[in-house]
This record gives structure tokens, C-alpha cells and sequence, in this order.
């Protein structure tokens, strides 16, 4: 039996939870309130459910779910959704769910698109926050990588400005959030897991318990029995860097107010996996569903302490890659000048980012070329957003905001 004085107090096991909520779009950043009452009756919900089994420490909400994805469905311009959809971080909406990490004495992990404005005026990120039970935002991270029908503002768009007001380290754009009490928490966002790099950089930062919120069919349900490459991802991340990953997905969609029935988008399959790769939790059904499993830092400090096979971060030969990322690929700065193009602009960019990569060699150019995938609108008509806004969100702009 060990008889050293212990170098800090252990962390205790706890339960985290992966909320999984229904989400109305919205046209404003007033409406954001109606998914908040959803997730407030989720949160009451998971807590009394679960709570009996272990104390909840960690609630993790699904990306979208205080918004929807109204920027990306109707192809909006930037500026205009940063203005009127999109929120501060902290601000009101953190602060509602503040009022719930104190109730509980527990952390809130979220997601939110959010002006940054002491990066860039008129620009929108989209934002992972964690709530610390005192009810304050103790951390704030920005998605690194979107996919191509998302318009948010990340870090590498104004690659020349992030660096100057934080660096060019990792912690710059992968940070780590170092707490006594439930470990050290790395958050990323959807696309930002297609990549190995981004939980990676999050391991060499210190991260234990990694958060990554939704993906999307096919993602999502390709294969069976369910979970398709998100989940064989969020398998191969956990276990090549001895981190947990949780993952809650958002829950069917309305597009709008009156939208007489929601659309899973998502595809389910909300998962929690342990440091080795094994599926703790797991639901089939996001539509306001819960997933939940008990978070053993202390174990998992074991196990990268004494494993001599496994933790495979502790024999990686780096000097072998350092050469690797040398030639870039995807431009920086794209929103230094500009806000960031919209859905048949931004396709060109990735067309020309394929057209490198076969120029270099890395890809082999197919023997015939065909027609790839574009930007298809959903109709030809002239209907303006003010238009749409009445028709999808007419009750809900003649509604009087009540006093908070």
C-alpha cells in the first residue's frame, strides 16, 4: 500500500451528462429563449434521473441547441446573422444557464455562435463555453474547422489577428481548461473531430475529458447498428489519446415557429466513451434524450501513469511529422478584409483546396473526371428574408419578451 501524502486531493468520480434536446431555428436573438426553456426542463429532467447513482458534475448541451442552424438553411449573409441571431459570450443567455450550474453546483459545457468583438467587428465564431458552478463563464473556445455549408468566422479566417491577440501556440486555439475537481476539460464542436490533429493538440494540452457536440447524417448513420464515422471517430480519439469524449447530438429541428413537424438532421446517437475507446452511453433517439456515465479522472491518470502500452501519446516519435504540415492547404485570412462567402463562394475554395493536393501529388487525379458535389438552393423564387421571417416566425415576432 502506497504511504506517501498524496500531491494534491484526488478527483472524485462523477457523472456527466450529455443532453440531446429538440431545437427550434430562429430568426432573432430574442427567440433563443424558447430553446432554453427546453433545456431548462431537460436539465431538471437528467438531474432528477440520474443524480441517484452518482453526483452529476458535468451537463454538455448539443451545438445548436440554443440556436438552431438558421444561418446555414437559408444561406444568410454573415454580417446580417452576426447582428441580429447571434450572441456575446458571457451574456444573457450564459447567464440563464449560470443560473442552473449554481442551482445544481454543477458545470454547464455549451455551444453558441457568438460575436467576438474584441477579435473583429461584425464576425461570428461558433463558440463552446463552460459554466463553472459559481455560475460564471470560466472558459471560451472557438470551432477550428467548419464544414462547407457553415458561415462561421473561425480563428484560421483571421489567422493574422488571433495571433496577435493570443498567440500561435496550441493553447491559442485548443485550449484546456484545468480544474480540481473534474479534471481537465478540452472542448472541440462537430467538424472539428473529422480531424485527428484537433483532439490530438487537445491531448498535448492536458486534456482528460473531451467535449464534441453533434454531427449530421451521413455521418451519423452510416452502417449499423448505429452511430456511423462520428462515433467510430469519437472511438479512435478517445482511445489513440486516453481521453473521454462526450458527445451529445442535437435533437430533430423546426425550422421555424410554425413549422407543423421537426426534421432529425442530426441522426441520433448521442455517446459518452471511455480513455480505452468503449462506448459507455448511448442513445439511438436525440429527441430530448439522455446520456450519461461516470468520469473517472483518477483512473485515467493511472492508467497514462502505468501503462507501457496503451497510452500511446508517451513514445510518439515527433520529430517523424514535424515536416508534414509544412505546405499549407486550406488559406488563412479569408475574413480578414471580407466576411465569409457564402455557399457557392465558399464551394470554389474547396475546389481549388482538391486542385492542390492533386498539383502536390497527395491525391491521384480519378481517371475521368465528373460533376462534384455543389450548392443546390431550395427554390428560384425571390422571396426576401424579411418574407420568410413572417412566414416561418410570424407569432414569434409579435411576441412582447417577458421580464427576466
Amino acid at each position: 500500500m502506497p504511504t506517501e501524502t498524496p500531491a494534491r486531493k484526488p478527483v472524485a468520480p462523477y457523472l456527466a451528462l450529455g443532453l440531446s434536446t429538440v431545437i427550434h431555428g430562429i430568426s432573432e436573438r430574442r427567440q433563443i429563449r424558447h430553446n432554453l426553456e427546453t433545456i431548462e426542463e431537460a436539465i431538471h429532467a437528467g438531474i432528477a434521473m440520474v443524480n441517484i447513482n452518482m453526483p452529476v458534475k458535468v451537463i454538455a448541451l448539443a451545438e445548436g441547441a440554443l440556436t438552431g442552424f438558421t444561418d446555414e438553411i437559408f444561406d444568410l449573409p454573415h454580417v446580417m446573422a452576426a447582428r441580429e441571431l447571434f450572441i456575446e459570450v458571457p451574456g444573457e443567455e450564459t447567464e440563464f444557464l449560470g443560473r442552473l450550474a449554481k442551482l445544481y453546483d454543477t458545470y454547464i459545457i455549451g455551444q453558441c455562435k457568438a460575436r467576438w468583438p474584441e477579435v473583429m467587428k461584425d464576425r461570428y465564431f461558433n463558440t463552446v463555453f463552460v459554466i463553472a458552478p459559481s455560475g460564471k463563464v470560466v472558459q471560451k473556445a472557438a470551432k477550428n474547422h467548419v464544414w462547407c455549408r457553415e458561415h462561421s468566422c473561425t480563428p484560421h479566417d483571421v489567422y493574422d489577428r488571433w495571433t496577435e491577440l493570443f498567440g500561435d501556440g496550441i493553447e491559442a486555439f485548443y485550449p484546456v481548461l484545468k480544474t480540481d475537481d473534474i479534471g481537465n476539460i478540452g472542448t472541440i464542436c462537430c467538424s472539428d473531430g473529422e480531424y485527428p490533429e484537433a483532439v490530438r493538440a487537445l491531448a498535448f494540452n492536458g486534456a482528460e475529458v473531451v467535449y464534441r457536440p453533434s454531427e449530421a447524417t451521413p455521418m451519423t448513420t452510416a452502417g449499423y447498428p448505429g452511430g456511423g464515422t462520428w462515433l467510430i471517430q469519437n472511438q479512435g480519439h478517445a482511445e489513440f489519446n486516453s481521453v473521454y469524449m462526450l458527445c451529445p447530438n442535437a435533437g430533430p429541428v423546426y425550422v421555424g415557429a410554425t413549422s407543423k413537424h421537426p426534421v432529425d438532421i442530426a441522426g441520433g446517437s448521442a455517446h459518452i466513451v471511455d480513455y480505452r475507446g468503449q462506448v459507455m452511453s448511448y442513445s439511438a433517439s436525440t429527441n430530448n434524450t439522455i446520456v450519461a456515465a461516470t468520469i473517472d479522472v483518477e483512473a485515467l491518470r493511472n492508467f497514462r501513469a502505468m501503462s507501457l502500452n496503451n497510452n500511446w501519446l508517451k513514445d510518439l516519435r515527433v520529430e517523424l511529422f514535424k515536416r508534414m504540415y509544412e505546405e499549407p492547404i486550406h488559406p488563412k485570412n479569408l475574413a480578414m478584409k471580407q466576411a465569409p462567402k457564402n455557399n457557392a463562394e465558399i464551394d470554389e475554395v474547396y475546389r481549388a483546396n482538391i486542385r492542390r493536393l492533386q498539383e502536390r501529388g497527395t491525391w491521384t487525379k480519378p481517371a475521368y473526371p465528373h460533376p462534384g458535389s455543389r450548392f443546390q438552393p431550395a427554390g428560384d423564387d425571390d422571396t426576401t428574408w424579411e418574407e420568410t421571417k413572417q412566414r416561418l416566425w410570424g407569432p414569434w415576432l409579435q411576441e412582447k419578451v417577458p421580464d427576466t
